[in-house]
């Protein structure tokens, strides 16, 4: 029997979840807001919150400096090419972790994701050593990979948990119908997973957008994406907060765009399999 949830309870929850989305979306408030000041009103005291100059003048320098169109290219190439191939990898894997499971199923399965708990630099040298040897550095083709790598356990992690959610028989039955194991894998497995794959793609996107360590060590500025362009604001003569600003806003937008227009998608994928 479900538990019935009283009208204060629920207004008071209701309140509590919009002041932590609030606190969570501040950020990303602070930044829009800053990259229409100046960079004096930038770093007033106290801060301006609406009442100031406004002004577009800092998006027509970071334009003027900077090839914008270039890195987003760099960053939706990567994003999507590092979690396509991630996919084509990890389903096969995710696939056989789930169904037909060893002895030391989860003793991979946690050694897998205890990679993600290395430093990265810890493997900076040696990766960029083979880079620079293999002629990857600076080039699309070497981020796809190395991002691949390292957002691979989690790739495999979600699905194999969503696969685990996929009635074992129904597979049985495919093989029993004459399904061939590509088949069955494509014309039964991925169809009835379609939330928990797309929710996956989604997160893997947005981490390999924001990554900034391997971008910025492994590129100089043919492939550089989003993360380079921004940091490009940062000198050693001092921080410019609001051109800084600006151009994290224009990075940031795109990606902010597409979780808005799939929120949906991403919190059905996420709640896969979790109500029964």
């Amino acid at each position: 029997m479900a538990r019935t949830v009283s009208a204060p309870r629920k207004t008071a929850m209701t309140i509590v979840a919009w002041l932590v989305g609030a606190l969570i979306f501040f950020p990303v408030f602070w930044t829009v807001l800053t990259s229409f000041k100046t960079e004096l009103e930038a770093i007033s005291t106290p801060p301006a919150l609406i009442d100031f100059a406004w002004t577009t003048e800092n998006y027509r320098v970071v334009n003027t400096r900077s090839n914008y169109p270039l890195h987003a290219m760099n960053s939706v190439v990567i994003a999507l090419g590092s979690t396509l191939l991630g996919l084509l990898i990890a389903i096969p894997a995710a696939w056989a972790f789930a169904f037909s499971p060893g002895r030391r199923t989860k003793d991979v399965l946690l050694w897998m994701l205890s990679t993600k708990m290395l430093p990265a630099v810890g493997v900076l040298v040696p990766i960029y050593l083979i880079f620079r040897d293999y002629g990857l550095l600076d080039t699309r083709t070497g981020l796809v990979i190395v991002l691949t790598m390292i957002n691979l356990p989690i790739i495999v992690w979600m699905l194999y948990t969503y696969f685990r959610e996929i009635p074992g028989d129904i597979l049985e039955a495919a093989r029993m119908d004459g399904a061939s194991l590509p088949k069955e894998v494509i014309y039964v497995l991925l169809p009835m997973a379609v939330p928990g794959i797309a929710s996956t793609m989604l997160l893997n996107i947005i981490l390999a957008w924001n990554e900034a360590f391997w971008t910025l060590n492994l590129t100089a500025a043919r492939a550089a994406p989003l993360t380079a362009f921004i940091a490009a604001y940062s000198s050693p003569e001092g921080l410019f907060w609001a051109k800084l600003s600006a151009a994290s806003t224009m990075a940031i937008a795109p990606i902010l765009i597409m979780g808005w227009f799939s929120q949906k998608q991403l919190v059905r994928g996420l709640t896969f399999g979790a109500v029964k």
